[in-house]
């Protein structure tokens, strides 16, 4: 059985990939797999591997051991078929300020080996297709932000690739431009394309990802849909907030035979571990009802994202010394 033929499910195959820098070690064996037509989101602090996951993955750098295919093409000995299969917008958009969003489009095409008529009309589509149209004539340096984001992702769609890989693509952006970029991605996804997300907005990872890793110092330390890293996290708990908050120890008193309060910091709530889920809160509000405390709120919630991330890290930076990627 080929190579391709075995990973034939995965569109991106990671294993025990290594990668060092002088004596910085930016990936020490770190593995995983992402399914065709499937979102991966990547998550970790500044220095925890990401970028260099995503260079190793689109034949920029190569690893200094272990096996990564892409596109079911080795990173290594089909570099070339790798390129061919792929879309990466980094960081900063790629672009050349001083020609217009249309002149960059047509160079992209020319330079993948589309004639000049076919460069032209694919340009055409695309800036249609990105709400580009009436800028298109304008040079890329007097873009925003926003567009210049768009006329990036756009000159890596000349070609239709079958693994985009976005590497923090919305740093920087206002927010109408990150939704914008948020559809793009569920699009991608709609057509079959596998996209491997790398970002720093917790938010942006659950809005899109089917499935999410957490790296950190080169290792990924955790892996699994929004829902299964948040259960991790802990079980849901209830919080309450009275109206007055002088009540707070009221609250307290009324709440601890179900189970050990917390007091927030502003020190305005509480929070009680609710493991039965709605019968803890059915619980809850019967007994504040009948210590007859008035409530602003009191809810159902599970832990955020965020929260993950924070002790997943924490936890990680706890037990290993900290090392930068270059």
């Amino acid at each position: 059985m080929s190579e391709k033929q075995a990973d034939s499910g995965d569109a991106i195959v990671v294993e025990s990939v290594v990668k060092s820098f002088g004596e910085v070690k930016a990936l020490r064996g770190i593995d995983f797999r992402v399914p065709a037509g499937s979102v991966l989101g990547v998550l970790g602090p500044n220095g925890a591997g990401k970028t260099t996951t995503v260079s190793v993955l689109s034949t920029l750098i190569r690893p200094d051991s272990g096996r990564a295919v892409v596109a079911g093409y080795d990173v290594v000995r089909d570099a070339a078929e790798v390129r061919k299969s792929i879309m990466l917008t980094g960081q900063y958009a790629a672009l050349d300020e001083m020609l217009t969003g249309r002149e960059n489009l047509v160079l992209f095409g020319r330079l993948l080996g589309l004639r000049s008529k076919a460069a032209r009309q694919r340009a055409g589509e695309l800036l249609e297709r990105f709400s580009l149209t009436e800028a298109a004539d304008r040079r890329v340096g007097q873009y925003s932000g926003g567009m210049r984001r768009r006329i990036d992702i756009a000159c890596g769609l000349v070609r239709s690739p079958r693994v985009v890989f976005l590497d923090e693509p919305t740093t920087g952006l206002d927010p109408v431009s990150r939704q914008q970029l948020w559809a793009l991605v569920r699009e991608l996804k709609a057509q079959g394309v596998t996209i491997l997300l790398t970002t720093q907005y917790l938010e942006e990872a659950d809005a899109l990802s089917d499935n999410i890793i957490v790296v950190d110092r080169g290792t990924v330390i955790a892996e699994g849909t929004a829902d299964v890293l948040k259960a991790r996290s802990g079980s849901s708990y209830c919080e309450v907030v009275p109206v007055d908050p002088a009540d707070v120890p009221a609250v307290v008193a009324a709440l601890s035979p179900l189970s050990e309060c917390t007091v927030a910091d502003s020190a305005d709530r509480v929070s009680l571990p609710a493991p039965d889920g709605a019968a803890t809160l059915t619980a809850a509000l019967a007994r504040l009802t009948e210590a007859d405390i008035e409530l602003i709120d009191i809810a159902l919630r599970r832990p955020s994202l965020d929260e993950v991330f924070i002790r997943l890290t924490t936890r990680t930076a706890q037990t290993e010394p900290v090392e930068a990627t270059p």
